[in-house]
């Protein structure tokens, strides 16, 4: 994790914590799940991995390598700055089809 400095947290949930860091050499920035290691870092960490290493789509986040620190599993991804998706579902309330329609073209 040398690579990159820490700007900010910008999530956390059930198996792990999301971080926003900056390459230093690029000043491009990521974002980065840490998963603690242990019994969260299962089977289906591993397809998740695998599966988002395959990907390779311009409206899919893009992953770009998995680092393991002394505590935690580290998945380093493209940098989305949209906010999250359950957020906008939550202040609107409700979508028309149409803005349905986008938002569904944007995450497949």
């Amino acid at each position: 994790m040398e690579r990159y400095e820490l700007v900010k947290e910008i999530g956390s949930g059930n198996f792990g914590v999301a971080k926003l860091v900056r390459d230093k050499g690029t000043k491009e920035l990521f974002a980065v799940k840490f998963i603690e290691r242990g019994q969260k870092i299962d089977e289906h960490v591993e397809r998740e991995i695998f599966n988002h290493r395959s990907l390779r789509h311009p409206n899919i986040i893009r992953f770009k390598e998995v680092l393991l620190t002394p505590t935690h599993l580290a998945i380093v991804m493209e940098y989305a700055a949209g906010g999250e998706l359950f957020e906008r579902i939550c202040r609107a309330g409700k979508f028309s089809e149409n803005e349905a329609s986008l938002i569904n073209f944007f995450i497949i």
